[in-house]
Order: C-alpha cells, then sequence, then structure tokens
C-alpha cells in the first residue's frame, strides 16, 4: 500500500521536493522505464500531482515496455490523475515513411545515436512531447495548444517539466549538461531532489507497487545503446523484433549513406560480416554498436543462421537466456545497474 511513511522518501525529502515544485506547472515526461517509473511514486508520495503526463511513443518500445505503460495507466486512474498522453510524430505522407525505424530505412542510415547523435530522440520524442503541450497549428501534427500550456500563458507562469534522471553517474553527467531552462519550459529532476539511485528507485517500486511492476529497460529494439547481453535476450524472447534491427543495420551499411570504406578495411562490410571474426580498428561507425556490428556478432555468436534468420529452436533460445543472464550479471531483461531475474514473462 502506498503510503507517506515509505522508508524511501523521509520528511526532509519530501519537504525538498515541496520546496522545489509546489505550487507550480508540472509536465511530467514518462518514459516507461524504472526512473519514470519511480518519479510518478516520489511525486504521488510528495502529495505532488502533475497536470500532464506525457509519453512519447516512437512505435519501437518493446512488447513489455507498452505493456508497462498500459498498467500505470491503471494505477494513475486509481490515484484519480491525468492520464497518460500518448505523443507520436506524425511525418508528412511524402516522406514514405510513418515511424522511427522506417525513416532508418527509407534512408538507409543508422539511429543517429549510432554516430554519437541525438537527433532521432530530439526529432522523435522531445519535439512531439513539445508539440502536444504548446500545440501546432498546422500540418499533420496540427493540434491545439494543452490547457496547461493556455493557463501558463494567460497567467504568466513557467511549465515544469519533469524528467526521470537518477543520481547515478551516467544521469548525473547528462543533466549537468543540460540547462535548467529554455525559452519554454523550466526542468527538474526529482530523483536527483531526493538523491536516488537506480537501485533505490528499484526498491521504491517494489515496496509501493510490487515487483511485478519493475519493468523492463525501456528503449528502442534497435538502439545503438545496447548491450551485448541485452541483444542475447532479444533474440531469446523477440527474434522477430532483433532480425528486424539486422535487417536495419545492413541496409544502412551498405546503402547509398553508408560510412564503410572498402579499401580502408580491405573488404566489404558483408564480407567482414560473414567471414571475419571482427572488424579492424577504426573510428568509422561499422554497425548498430558502433564499434562492432550486430549483424557480425550473431553471426559470431551463433545466434542465427547463413540467411540471418535468428535460431528459434529450445535449445538455442535456453543458450540466448543463459548469455543473457552471464552477460548483465544481475538477471534478465533488467537495466544492468540492478539485480533481480525477470524472464520469460511481460513485465508491467
Amino acid at each position: 500500500m502506498l503510503t507517506h511513511e515509505t522508508p524511501r522518501l523521509r520528511a526532509a525529502g519530501r519537504q525538498r521536493l515541496l520546496r522545489a515544485l509546489s505550487g507550480r506547472l508540472l509536465a511530467a515526461c514518462f518514459g516507461a522505464g524504472v526512473d519514470s517509473t519511480a518519479m510518478l511514486i516520489a511525486l504521488r508520495l510528495a502529495d505532488l500531482r502533475p497536470d500532464v503526463i506525457t509519453f512519447a511513443d516512437v512505435a519501437a518500445e518493446k512488447p513489455e515496455t507498452m505493456a508497462h505503460l498500459d498498467r500505470i495507466g491503471a494505477i494513475l486512474a486509481k490515484w484519480g490523475w491525468p492520464p497518460i498522453t500518448i505523443c507520436r510524430k506524425v511525418p508528412l505522407a511524402s516522406t514514405g515513411y510513418d515511424d522511427l525505424y522506417g525513416n532508418c530505412i527509407a534512408n538507409q542510415t543508422l539511429p543517429s545515436l549510432a554516430f554519437g547523435m541525438k537527433s532521432c530522440s530530439i526529432k522523435w520524442k522531445q519535439k512531439p512531447q513539445d508539440q502536444v503541450l504548446k500545440g501546432s497549428r498546422s500540418g499533420p501534427n496540427a493540434a491545439p495548444p494543452h490547457p496547461i500550456w493556455i493557463e501558463a500563458q494567460q497567467t504568466g507562469q513557467r511549465i515544469v517539466k519533469l524528467i526521470g534522471y537518477d543520481c547515478g553517474r551516467a544521469d548525473t553527467r547528462r543533466s549537468r549538461n543540460l540547462p535548467a531552462a529554455d525559452a519554454d519550459f523550466d526542468y527538474a529532476y526529482p530523483l536527483q531532489i531526493l538523491g536516488w539511485s537506480r537501485e533505490t528507485c528499484v526498491e521504491v517500486i517494489t515496496e509501493v507497487l510490487g515487483p511485478d511492476f519493475v519493468p523492463i529497460k525501456s528503449a528502442c529494439f534497435f538502439c545503438p545503446a545496447s548491450k551485448i547481453w541485452e541483444l542475447f535476450w532479444l533474440a531469446a524472447d523477440h527474434p522477430d523484433l532483433l532480425e528486424r534491427a539486422l535487417y536495419l543495420e545492413r541496409n544502412a551499411l551498405t546503402g547509398k549513406h553508408s560510412r564503410f570504406d572498402e579499401i580502408e578495411f580491405g573488404s566489404s562490410w558483408e564480407d567482414l560480416v560473414r567471414n571475419a571474426d571482427r572488424f579492424p580498428s577504426s573510428n568509422t561507425t561499422v554497425g548498430l554498436g558502433r564499434n562492432f556490428s550486430w549483424n557480425q556478432w550473431a553471426r559470431v555468436s551463433g545466434v542465427v543462421d547463413d540467411a540471418f534468420r535468428v535460431r528459434r529452436d529450445a535449445t538455442s533460445r535456453a543458450r540466448f537466456l543463459a548469455s543473457a543472464g552471464a552477460g548483465c550479471g544481475a538477471g534478465i531483461p533488467d537495466d544492468s545497474r540492478r539485480g533481480g531475474r525477470r524472464s520469460g514473462r511481460t513485465a508491467g
């Protein structure tokens, strides 16, 4: 049961949140992962109710993440909170695609993160959420502004976007390099205000909602930040998604925008994928893993057959799950920064 006496939110932390956010117009950005789920719980424990909760749907999340989204939506209804507003970018019909995956296929390229950039996140996540709040006057995304934006404009208040960054080194580095405000919004990080780590977030979710509500890592099934153990898990539980990711990589690295130089490497990308054990050292992005190709990893690891179809027999699946568990050192398929085995079921 959710109470204000949970050991994870002491009076001092609650007061810090209230001092920072009480009386403000709050827009919670929900990513359907561990941190953003814990952030919503923290707000609830502090009696802080967001005015709007947004989720950017890029049509590439794993099924477990979408199931978690639905289950959290049911929890919010019980709390009397606003429902999660699904934000999706609608491209112009002339583009020939309607989601991030299709964008990469049509342009014969990898997601921008594979090249050390973040334009895909800005284009497909940040901007759609901004448009839902601010509205858009024309184009396929035309819509009136959200009531929170109208209230902000009428009263001169600033909307505070709440981001679920925890106190780990990676998230602390990210937040440190971001502005505290821009032309439209202020930004706040409730988990960092509380001093909560990823491990604490998992404990809070388990304590307040139950262990079944600890979600898997929220990311596209073809995310370049994926670790090897996550690829093994994908091969075991979602072989169709891994095959789509492998096709995306082949389409890009043999396509018109490929950065792969056959002269530099001594062979074509496709020849190296099929015949070499690894790529030569280079600054060139050689695949979805940036310095490694998912297709080559899949071949060398025995994940795929000669036609690059993921092996689906029971023995192979058991091996993939074992490799995933050994690789993350904690469990399947949760974020590698935390513990708990979660295999063979839908997370919520």
